[in-house]
């Protein structure tokens, strides 16, 4: 090779000295990327004999590529080939940042993202509801009505939404799900002035919400490896309460800025917009050696986790099939353990005193602790921030007990007791005259529905644990009662506003009737010991 070809291949690495040094010194530590094929720029070599000197670069040329990898032979040793792939690395990143995720990351990902517009969807209006009770002239019975309509479609659409997962697909069904209460929420504005078409946008939210937490198990179960399978559950449905969070704080400004009507259309336009990123994910399926389950014959995954999962070829299952497998399902024995029932009882009487919150706490702020707007929903923002940190300290604290030997339906039945006693107690005294200032009763209220979060390491976990083979299905029999609440609940604590205008007597006193009821009977009949429905026992 001539003096002056050498010259030109050196060229391309003089980023590596010089004044270009502390470019270098500013570029990121390199971090390694996944594998793929890769297009490097082009550089040139001069083939020798073809005119020597300067001329000689400009005749004829061989390209090749530069390998970004440190350390090629051909280079040479003397380190500069290092810098070489230091600087193609740094200039190949891509964008978006993550281009080199595997499809089934981005895959939980989008789904997690549906979670967190689900539930800005579900607490908007609880902000919204004050603006447009003072423009349509709403009393606090109206109001609850207005609330309790989602939990109606909500309700309701928690069993279909697993059967047409299973016809259909989880990807499918989410998709229409995101859709329906996308659109039901931008036309609220519209129907609003109009009482039966704000029930029924509503009604329509709360289907499309209501469908979706089936959706996203089986479409876990299709998309994601077993060994990774926990993980994605709680990276999605983690999306709930970051979407509560969310809602909060964001509904309050734009109500106040460009009016209550524009966070119906801005939160209706992101799950429109998630729809039309969600399309260009492409489906992945991994096989059974990968840890997909097939539902032949009703089985379940050794984490338990999902026990519907089906493969592929069972989304082409007739309705004929489905309604084969539903008659199979023991519904006689399921009724007939007393440790079911003490799981209903709970979930009815934990979600009595979450949904009502939910839904009334940041009116409950405004008018009762003279808190503004803004002030209302940041308030309001508090529980589920806690819960979130609660919910960190609660799993490892229960885990621990379990792996140290003691009961798990003692571990299950200390972690319940925690979430309805504690709420109990904070209630009590948020709701007794005591002169405290109102933010000493935000931090009773904060705390004690922060401290309910520990229901995720007792009355959730009991379904898997009495039952792995039909966890799910009494998920959907527990989680069903548990949306009455949403419907009652809500709609009673406005009348009994509207007639005592005590929210002590309104708000607090049946929820904690209903934590402290539900306790004893917890305490009483909840078991963790696995069952065997399938025998159909006459009582467990």
């Amino acid at each position: 090779m001539t003096a002056s070809a050498l010259q030109a291949e050196r060229h391309l690495l003089l980023l590596g000295s010089g004044r270009h040094q502390p470019l270098l010194r500013m570029l990121p530590p390199r971090v390694p990327l996944p594998h793929r094929r890769r297009s490097w720029p082009r550089a040139v070599r001069v083939s020798p004999g073809d005119g020597g000197g300067a001329g000689g670069f400009a005749s004829a040329v061989e390209k090749r590529s530069i390998s970004g990898i440190a350390g090629e032979e051909e280079h040479g040793a003397n380190g500069e080939e290092e810098l070489e792939g230091e600087v193609a690395g740094a200039l190949e990143l891509k964008w978006p940042p993550w281009e080199g995720l595997a499809e089934r990351y981005k895959l939980i990902g989008a789904t997690s993202l549906a979670f967190v517009i689900c539930n800005m969807d579900k607490v908007n209006l609880s902000v919204a509801i004050i603006p447009m009770s003072h423009q349509y002239g709403w009393n606090s019975s109206t109001a609850g009505l207005v609330q309790s309509s989602f939990f109606w479609g909500y309700a309701l659409s928690q069993l279909p939404g697993g059967w047409l997962a299973k016809l259909f697909g989880g990807r499918k069904v989410l998709e229409v799900g995101v859709v329906t209460w996308s659109l039901a929420t931008a036309i609220i504005p519209v129907v609003a002035g109009f009482m039966p078409g704000l029930v029924l946008s509503r009604i329509l939210v709360g289907i499309g919400e209501g469908v979706s937490p089936s959706a996203a198990t089986d479409l876990i179960a299709r998309s994601i490896p077993l060994q990774e399978r926990s993980r994605a559950v709680a990276v999605v449905f983690g999306g709930l309460s970051f979407g509560s969070v969310l809602g909060l704080l964001f509904a309050p400004p734009i109500i106040q800025n460009l009016g209550w009507e524009s966070v119906f259309y801005i939160f209706g336009l992101l799950g429109i917009v998630w729809c039309l990123g969600f399309e260009s994910l492409k489906v992945q399926r991994f096989g059974d050696k990968e840890g997909i389950l097939n539902l032949g014959q009703s089985s379940t995954g050794s984490d338990g986790l999902i026990s519907s999962a089906m493969s592929s070829e069972s989304s082409h299952s007739s309705l004929e099939d489905l309604q084969n497998s539903l008659k199979d399902v023991p519904w006689g024995a399921f009724f007939k353990s007393k440790a079911v029932w003490a799981m209903i009882y709970a979930h009815f009487c934990g979600s009595w005193g979450h949904y009502t919150c939910l839904s009334w706490l940041p009116t409950f702020f405004s008018e009762e602790l003279n808190l503004n707007l803004t002030e209302a929903a940041w308030v309001s923002v508090l529980p589920p921030l806690g819960s979130m940190i609660i919910t960190s300290i609660a799993a490892p604290f229960a885990d621990n007990l379990i792996s140290n030997g003691v009961d798990t339906t003692k571990v299950r039945k200390i972690c319940q007791t925690i979430a309805f006693v504690s709420p109990a107690t904070f209630m009590m005294l948020s709701s007794v005259d005591l002169g405290l200032p109102p933010w000493e009763i935000v931090a009773f209220l904060t705390s004690g529905l922060a401290l309910s979060s520990f229901a995720l390491s007792g009355l959730y976990c009991t379904h898997q644990d009495i039952s792995r083979e039909y966890a799910s299905i009494l998920l959907g029999i527990t989680n069903t009662v548990g949306a009455v609440p949403g419907i009652v609940g809500i709609a009673l604590t406005g009348f009994l506003l509207d007639s005592t205008h005590s929210w002590s007597i309104s708000l607090f006193v049946p929820s904690i009737f209903f934590y402290l009821t539900g306790t004893a009977v917890w305490l009483a009949f909840a078991s963790s010991e696995p069952q065997d429905f399938s025998k159909s026992e006459p009582e467990s």
